[in-house]
């Protein structure tokens, strides 16, 4: 699997949360099955933030990710309930009719592995 972080704009600057450390820090929690919808994120622009526009090149690439990617694995949720990876996995359930995913969700926050980060900046 390709390197990851999960970023967001915060008061403090980007956080960056290391994807691997998320998935070891979840594999203890209870797997539930949540509904796709409604989901805010599907309406944000959660993967091309700081882009004037995606390229086509840019969406086919996620396009790849997104039929590549395999639903037996929950996606991971913050304490809020927002994705902090599995983003193209709610997509290809979405793709396929679903209206369910399997889910795992912290209890309390998780901090960030970077504060204040250039993306380009971290270890890829």
């Amino acid at each position: 699997m390709r390197k990851q972080y999960h970023f967001r704009h915060s008061d403090r600057g980007l956080l960056a949360w290391d994807v691997d450390r998320l998935i070891l820090l979840s594999k203890h929690l209870p797997i539930k099955v949540i509904r796709l919808s409604p989901q805010d994120e599907l309406d944000e622009d959660y993967w091309f933030q700081g882009q004037t526009l995606p390229t086509v090149n840019a969406i086919v690439a996620h396009f790849q990710l997104i039929q590549d990617c395999n639903l037996s694995y929950p996606i991971i949720l913050c304490k809020q309930g927002r994705v902090m990876d599995g983003m193209h996995r709610v997509a290809k359930a979405k793709l396929e009719g679903l209206d369910t995913i399997k889910a795992v969700q912290f209890e309390s926050e998780v901090n960030p592995d970077y504060i204040n980060v250039d993306p380009e900046s971290l270890p890829y």
